[in-house]
């Protein structure tokens, strides 16, 4: 995770399952190689903050001689940021501390490297705009001063004095991490376009797969990159290479992937995907088409993700679903084991339904394709291998799935098939048995939701101890009541 000033940060957001082997990455490979660019201390910084430290933490400090190689700009801003950030970060904390000769250290330590990042940037990319120019020279001119400062603060014993210099010391941190900020989204934003630009000019297959696989793993690296993307109107160019069949099914499920990554409804982004809506139907369509198409799980769970998302980014999408007939293609590929065969896959799909299930047209489709005895088996979904990432993917299909069936139940006819399906019991059980829901507290919340729409239309389907604790009562004392079923006092 890189951490930038103003409190964002580069989460790691990453798809479940594995990988197209065009997006492999080897975590020990790339650890190996960035092995290479640390060393205990620069020369530079040796000589500039003379008095070696000799604390304990000082020799935890591994930072960035050389850059990441010639003609890479972008993985050198990535790298050089990461460790301008952690060392912004450190200053921080030492200052909190009141360790002046560690903040002393990491600062002449921090000006090192932003003048290297500055001067290797400038070497490998094109001419700078006179933005980018005045940003560098504020930022420089903050790091010398917050170097000065840091030294005088040195030479002082008063404690007062010292206070009055440590807030003197925050502010100038806190200006010189706003320059950096400035100066990483000016050059990111002008990399990430070029990027762009590259996929929308080539007219060679491999230069063009090859891009996507770039601009896809740009998207791990968190929201900041996924807001640059859309800003530059990446998800345009994507949708070229989606409504595109000359394309292999692995770049076009490339394309998907950073679709899914940018349009995430845990991102704050969606403010520059307003041009995005000029190319969504065909973006869906296209979308769709590869669902039905696809010839692996994971071609199908990248297509699915994008349009998961979308549904949660615009109502509209969920009309075009409709009329695309995505519910069949959805339903069907749920009986292919080679395209739907893990919970993951299942929580895409469900998560659509969900959004779909508020268009009221939309329950006939889904009893005629006999949706309703999928969703019932959504609600008894269970981890195979019992890891973290299943169990919680687990929970979720069987929230939505509850969320699914109490929308849909506003139909009497989905309510009675719901009930004919036996979809109460089921629903008592999660409600009654903490260990069938994993003791989630939100598909407990789902269920009690959805027993009390399909008893507001088949009341003859439940008991009259199920009637008098799980709908008759208000919703919070009926999740008070359940959710304490397992507990013991001895």
């Amino acid at each position: 995770m890189m951490a930038l000033p103003g409190g964002r940060h580069l989460d790691s957001v990453t798809l479940p399952g594995q990988r197209l082997h065009l997006m492999q990455v080897d975590s020990v490979q790339r650890w190996m190689e960035d092995l290479k660019l640390m060393t205990e201390c620069e020369c530079m910084c040796v000589l500039q903050a003379k008095p070696i430290s000799l604390e304990e933490d000082a020799q935890g400090d591994l930072i960035l001689a050389g850059g990441p190689g010639p003609g890479d700009p972008l993985q050198l801003l990535l790298k050089r940021s990461w460790v301008i950030s952690t060392e912004l970060r450190r200053i921080g904390q030492k200052l909190a501390q009141d360790r002046w000769a560690r903040v002393h250290s990491m600062s002449v330590r921090l000006t090192c490297h932003a003048r290297s990042m500055v001067s290797e940037y400038s070497a490998v990319s094109r001419n700078s705009s006179k933005e980018m120019g005045q940003i560098e020279k504020l930022l420089m001119e903050k790091c010398s001063e917050l170097s000065a400062v840091t030294e005088r603060c040195l030479q002082v014993e008063n404690e007062h004095v010292l206070k009055s210099m440590k807030a003197c010391v925050s502010e100038t941190l806190t200006t010189l991490g706003q320059h950096f900020g400035q100066l990483l989204e000016l050059a990111l934003t002008r990399e990430v376009q070029a990027l762009v630009r590259k996929i929308d000019a080539s007219d060679n297959i491999y230069t063009t797969e090859s891009t996507t696989g770039n601009l896809f793993s740009l998207t791990q690296e968190g929201a900041p990159l996924c807001r640059i993307i859309a800003k530059v109107d990446g998800v345009l160019c994507l949708a070229d290479i989606l409504t595109d069949d000359s394309h292999s099914e692995a770049t076009r499920a490339e394309a998907a992937a950073v679709v899914a990554q940018v349009t995430s409804p845990h991102l704050p982004v969606t403010q520059h995907l307003s041009s995005f809506l000029e190319s969504m139907e065909e973006i869906v369509t296209a979308l769709v088409k590869l669902c039905q198409e696809a010839s692996s799980g994971e071609v199908f769970l990248l297509a699915s993700a994008a349009l998961a998302n979308i549904t949660f980014f615009d109502t509209m999408a969920c009309e075009m679903l409709l009329q695309l007939n995505a519910i069949r293609v959805l339903l069907e590929a749920c009986s292919d084991k080679q395209r739907v065969d893990t919970p993951y896959t299942r929580d895409q799909i469900v998560t659509i339904l969900a959004n779909m299930s508020v268009l009221e047209q939309c329950a006939s489709d889904i009893i005629q394709e006999n949706g309703v005895q999928l969703i019932m088996g959504m609600l008894s979904e269970k981890p195979r291998s019992g890891t973290p990432a299943e169990v919680a993917a687990c929970e979720r299909v069987q929230q939505k799935a509850a969320v699914t069936l109490a929308r849909l139940s506003r139909d009497p006819d989905v309510a009675r098939e719901a009930v004919r399906l036996s979809c109460m019991s089921r629903l008592i059980e999660l409600c009654r048995s903490p260990s069938e829901r994993n003791s989630s507290d939100a598909v407990l919340v789902a269920c009690l939701a959805a027993l009390r729409r399909l008893a507001g239309v088949c009341p003859e389907g439940l008991q009259d101890s199920d009637f008098q604790q799980l709908v008759q009562p208000r919703l919070v004392d009926s999740f008070l009541l359940c959710s304490n079923m397992e507990e013991s006092f001895v």
